[in-house]
C-alpha cells in the first residue's frame, strides 16, 4: 500500500487541498452535467409532446373544414 495510515492518504503527501479540491470540482462538475442532461432530456419531451398535441389539433382543425362550391 502507498500509504501507511489513513491520516497520511489524507494528507496526500502535502497536496491534500490540491487532490481533494480537484476532486472536489471533479464531482461537482459531473453531478452539474447529469443535472443538466436531466433536465434538457425532460424539456425536450416536453416540447415535443406539445408539438404533437399542436399537430394534432390542426390536423383535426383541417380535416373539419368544408368547401363551399361557387355560389349561384
Amino acid at each position: 500500500m502507498a500509504f501507511d495510515s489513513l491520516s497520511a492518504f489524507l494528507a496526500m503527501g502535502g497536496y491534500a487541498p490540491y487532490v481533494w479540491s480537484a476532486y472536489g470540482a471533479t464531482a461537482a462538475l459531473l453531478l452539474g452535467v447529469g443535472w443538466h442532461a436531466r433536465a434538457e432530456r425532460r424539456r425536450v419531451l416536453r416540447d415535443l409532446k406539445r408539438r404533437i398535441r399542436r399537430e394534432r389539433y390542426q390536423a383535426g382543425a383541417a380535416n373539419n373544414t368544408t368547401e363551399e362550391g361557387p355560389r349561384r
